[in-house]
């Protein structure tokens, strides 16, 4: 059932707190995703470089606008998280360096992962996108 409380009566109920609880006090906020940065420069030169291979090999005229819009669209998605880790220049957390994260490797929510483990997960499908693209130009050569 739903009941209909005046102000009087919610204030009356009301814990009021002269400071703020502890429990509330803001935390330090990770943003770095915790890998280093050769992994998303290697992630997106993976993209452009597909990219690249079909642009160069069905060259048309009519896939500017398209191949535009998806290339815009990979640094955007890219980029915006790189802008959005440095919104908190005085947060102490930085993106791990490539030795640290060799030495650590990276906990995630099924394990811990060594920096080959990690790695391999983060470039496997970069990496099969781009061999696609190389296979279909290949392909699209022998074919014509």
């Amino acid at each position: 059932m739903v009941e209909k409380l005046s102000r009087e009566t919610i204030a009356q109920h009301a814990i009021v707190h002269t400071a703020m609880p502890a429990a509330h006090r803001p935390t330090i906020v990770d943003r770095s995703f915790e890998l280093p940065r050769g992994l998303y420069i290697a992630t997106v030169g993976c993209y452009l470089s597909f990219m690249l291979v079909t642009g160069l090999c069905f060259g048309n005229p009519g896939l500017i606008l398209p191949m535009g819009v998806i290339i815009f669209l990979i640094i955007a998605g890219f980029g915006i998280p790189t802008i959005w880790t440095k919104l908190a220049p005085q947060s102490p957390v930085r993106a791990k360096s490539w030795a640290r994260f060799q030495q650590d490797g990276i906990t995630t929510i099924s394990g811990h992962n060594s920096a080959a483990q990690a790695s391999v997960q983060v470039l496997i499908l970069p990496v099969l996108v781009l061999i696609w693209g190389v296979a279909v130009v290949t392909i699209a050569a022998i074919v014509s």
